[in-house]
């Protein structure tokens, strides 16, 4: 109660910050009637006078006011656009490393021009983060002509681009392109052999677009470079015909042989259908007869039954996936789109292969994996824009350290956000969302209908052309055309039905955009400027009469039919409606049949409408169900919260440890021709290592080990010294000279190398050597904290922290690569001959980035490689004649019971 008075008095944290911008606004104001006076010349030329100010010593925050006043002046003259205040104000936000939430069609992308220009004049380089490509080169092309007006680069990059293009696009002062290819990037230029094949200069400043969808929803998952790993495909075939054979269990503890949890989206076999999937695998030949699913040797089994089950039972044809040109194609739970090229790990992409009858390619092994909270957390300074930020403020503030500032609207939001509409069947919702389109179909009105999945697109469409209404169907088979489709979505009488609406980025202008009929005009050579400039008025005296029209008929109508798992998803798709102060309305029509309300809500509606005994086809709208349905979305976005901060625990030890490797990987790179220096310090402190092993620090004579260090010299690095004779001529000698000793005579028989073959050469073999060992074990390395991941759960049972037991072996592991990495350098560089240059560009030669590389964002694991760096794999045991059983007589014949005699645990 005395916060509530304290705020009335006082003001919200978010509004004194707001009203102190306001303050920088009125000086930018106070700028703008001298800036607009100056020529296009003497406007380009403020850049460089910037430049020369911030050079001095000038700070970005002393010539903000007038950076923002030349920014402002230049999307007049060029874009025809004047940045609002309400937009300078989100551009100071952005400045000083915080996230400007504007609601949709306020103008962020214009608004990012301002910090974007600011930062650029410290020749840092200015990263603007995109959801996809489209708006990557949609923005960098429309937003270009400002920036190059005042004499700023403009790149942008996207996948599969040519590399000189690519390094090209990075040099430039501001650079468009989307967080995937961003963080893409970093992990490949930490794989190149060479520095010229880098192409991200220092991350220094991010702005990132739809900041919620790309630091929220998309960190849940890491981003991951894999390659083919050795494996038979024809077992997933195999495995594939046996998962129809078994059946689900209709509910908890009833028969059958798995069941399926949707929230944590797992199968789990039954101890039943344990022993179904026993007798089915030994029928088709993978399992040998009286052997059991959980001896070791059968542990690949458990691994393609579940990745087979979890394929039949969690993922679906055009909900999570479709199949193009003979492939299974990814489709983006959060934004509906495609995504060709990315894969499923732990053989769950292969098992949906298997499903559908299309081609099976190689299960995959992880070469480079990063999160994006890792990526983004290294920009010297981070930002970002959306429109929904605040549900998600804190997670924001815990996790990048970025505070949410709420941005007022340019004119106030009118939009009628209607109570939700739940229904009992999916057919009654169905049949109502058709008669609501209808009804706004007949006055005039544009509606936008969003669904969750193409699935549901189809069916809505289905049902849409039985009522004879023509429509627009936006998804992710037809992203191509999307921009085109929704810039048009504001006609009247238009449906449009989209799949996921977060992030499409482009405005809904009521009556439909004339923007790109009236550029096709301005550009037509054959018309004379006259003739332009009257279809140009004609064109807008149309779209006036039409906009007009569409006011008056209620604006742009938002029919949602689900409930997304977020709030903010939502509420995206609301705020399409009511941008610039224009009227609009939304409602979503639910049904207890929707994956949401089934659940995490359904038993509370169905009670409420049970009670308030609802007939068929009618609809409950009360605050009661929207209460109880947006207390289901909390529930939701908490375990995805949970979801998200684990990944983050678990990855925050692997990015100390990959901090480390491409530190080392840099060193190498930075220094081209001569590392002798590092290859002295891990010769010595490989010998210092291996001496203490054989001969312990500070012991006495009796305890060396003399003849053992001689034949570990000897087979490990050919050194054959004679040690004992030493010991036995020198009674001098002791343990420290001893190992000095060693340590020379080994930098002089490497020496004698380097001079037979010459330093040059010998340097680059060393280079290439050391980065190719480098890799090799740190890919073993990925694959062994995969599988430790797998497993670390159960350490829970014996009461212990998983976290802290995952830290302490993840350390291990990583200290023990360190260690072999040393070792396996110093050992290949005292025994390899070289012969001549020939064989080091040979060497050289095979020391390039992986070729067929695949580039995932989902499942952190891919189970891969038995991360031990060894080349033989353990063999299991395999027990010879029949299992005795524990109270079963000892077949030794002595008449004790086993567990008495020779089973007696020792």
């Amino acid at each position: 109660m005395l916060g509530n008075l304290l705020k009335k008095v006082f003001g919200s944290r978010n509004d004194r910050i707001v009203k102190q911008y306001t303050k920088t606004v009125d000086v930018i104001n106070s700028l703008e009637a001298e800036i607009e006076q100056l020529s296009d010349t003497e406007l380009r030329a403020k850049t460089e006078a910037f430049k020369q100010r911030i050079n001095n010593g000038e700070t970005l925050d002393a010539i903000l006011p007038e950076a923002f006043a030349v920014v402002r002046e230049a999307g007049k003259r060029v874009l025809n656009m004047r940045h609002f205040d309400v937009q300078l104000i989100g551009g100071m936000v952005l400045h000083e490393g915080k996230i400007s939430e504007m609601r949709t069609g306020e103008g962020k992308t214009l608004m990012a021009t301002l910090p974007a220009y600011l930062n650029a004049l410290t020749g840092h380089g200015v990263h603007v983060v995109t959801v996809n490509d489209y708006l990557a080169k949609r923005d960098a092309g429309w937003m270009g002509k400002l920036y190059e007006f005042l004499g700023v680069s403009v790149g942008v990059i996207y996948g599969h681009m040519p590399h000189a293009d690519k390094k090209a696009a990075y040099a430039a002062d501001i650079i468009y392109g989307t967080n995937n290819e961003y963080g893409f990037d970093y992990l490949r230029d930490n794989m190149v052999t060479h520095q010229a094949e880098r192409v991200q200069r220092h991350l220094n400043f991010a702005i990132v677009d739809e900041v919620d969808s790309i630091l929220i929803d998309e960190a849940r998952t890491p981003l991951i470079i894999s390659g083919q790993a050795e494996g038979d495909t024809e077992i997933y075939v195999r495995i594939n015909k046996l998962i129809p054979k078994l059946t689900r269990q209709e509910k908890e503890d009833a028969p059958g042989d798995y069941s399926v949890d949707e929230k944590a989206h797992q199968v789990i076999l039954s101890e039943e259908g344990f022993e179904h999937a026993e007798k089915l695998l030994a029928e088709a030949g993978l399992l040998k007869s009286g052997s059991s699913l959980y001896d070791p040797a059968n542990v690949n089994l458990i691994h393609h039954l579940t990745a087979g089950l979890r394929a039949h039972a969690l993922y679906f044809l055009d909900q999570h996936y479709v199949i193009q040109n003979g492939e299974v194609v990814i489709v983006d739970e959060f934004t509906g789109r495609l995504m060709p090229g990315r894969r499923w790990s732990d053989g769950l992409h292969q098992a949906v292969e298997a499903k559908e009858g299309v081609t099976i390619q190689k299960e995959n092994q992880t070469l480079a994996s990063i999160t994006f909270q890792n990526y983004f957390r290294m920009y010297h300074k981070l930002a970002g824009m959306t429109g929904t930020a605040d549900t998600e403020a804190a997670e924001f503030q815990q996790i990048y350290g970025l505070e949410t500032v709420i941005i007022p609207t340019h004119r106030p939001m009118i939009r009628d956000d209607r109570m939700d509409l739940v229904f009992r069947t999916m057919d009654e919702k169905n049949n109502a969302v058709v008669e609501g389109i209808k009804e706004c179909y007949d006055k005039g009105q544009p509606v936008l209908v969003g669904t969750t999945s193409i699935e549901n697109n189809v069916l809505l469409s289905k049902l849409l052309d039985r009522a004879k209404l023509p429509h627009q169907i936006l998804n992710a088979k037809q992203h191509d055309k999307e921009a085109n489709i929704i810039v048009q979505a504001g006609r009247p009488k238009m449906i449009t039905i989209a799949t996921n609406m977060a992030g499409r980025g482009t405005d809904i202008v009521l009556g439909g955009n004339p923007e790109p009929e009236v550029e096709s005009i301005r550009h037509d050579e054959k018309l004379s400027d006259v003739e332009k400039e009257k279809r140009v008025k004609e064109i807008y005296d149309k779209w006036q009469i039409v906009h007009d029209e569409v006011l008056k008929n209620g604006g742009l109508h938002i029919i949602g039919t689900e409930r997304h798992e977020s709030r903010r998803v939502d509420n995206q798709l609301r705020g399409r409606s009511g941008r610039q102060g224009d009227p609009g309305s939304s409602r979503f029509y639910l049904s207890l049949e929707d994956p949401l309300l089934r659940i995490f809500a359904s038993d509370r509606v169905a009670n409420i409408m049970t009670r308030l005994k609802m007939p068929e086809g009618e609809a409950i709208e009360h605050p009661w169900v929207t209460r109880a349905i947006e207390n289901a979305q909390r529930k939701v976005e908490a375990r995805n919260f949970d979801i998200r901060k684990q990944l983050l625990d678990y990855d925050d030890v692997a990015n100390d440890q990959r901090s480390v490797i491409y530190q080392q990987r840099n060193e190498l790179l930075e220094t081209e021709h001569n590392i002798s220096e590092t290859i002295t310090a891990v010769r010595e402190s490989v010998l210092t290592s291996l001496f203490a092993q054989y001969i312990p620090p500070q012991s006495v004579e009796e305890q060396w080990d003399v003849p053992g260090l001689e034949k570990a010299l000897a087979s490990e690095f050919q050194l054959h010294l004679p040690i004992r004779k030493w010991l036995d001529e020198e009674s001098d000698l002791h343990e420290e000279t001893l190992c000095e000793r060693i340590v020379d005579i080994a930098a002089q028989h490497y020496q004698s190398k380097v001079d037979q073959i010459g330093a040059e050469i010998m340097h680059q073999y060393e280079r290439a050597l050391m980065l190719q060992i480098i890799d090799t074990h740190w890919r073993e390395h990925l694959a062994a904290l995969d599988h430790l991941r797998h497993g670390i759960h159960l350490r829970g049972y014996a009461q212990k922290n998983p976290k802290q037991e995952y830290k302490r072996e993840a350390f291990e592991l990583f200290t023990n690569m360190l260690e072999e990495i040393k070792a396996e350098v110093t050992r290949i560089l005292l025994t390899v001959q070289i012969k001549n240059e020939q064989q080091v560009e040979a060497v050289t030669e095979t020391l390039k980035t992986p070729e067929n590389m695949e580039y995932h964002h989902e499942n952190a694991s891919s189970g891969m490689g038995d991360g031990e760096g060894s080349d033989e794999k353990a063999q299991p045991f395999v027990r010879q004649g029949e299992k005795v059983g524990r109270n079963q007589p000892c077949p030794c014949g002595s008449g004790k019971k086993y567990k008495q005699c020779h089973g007696k645990i020792k």
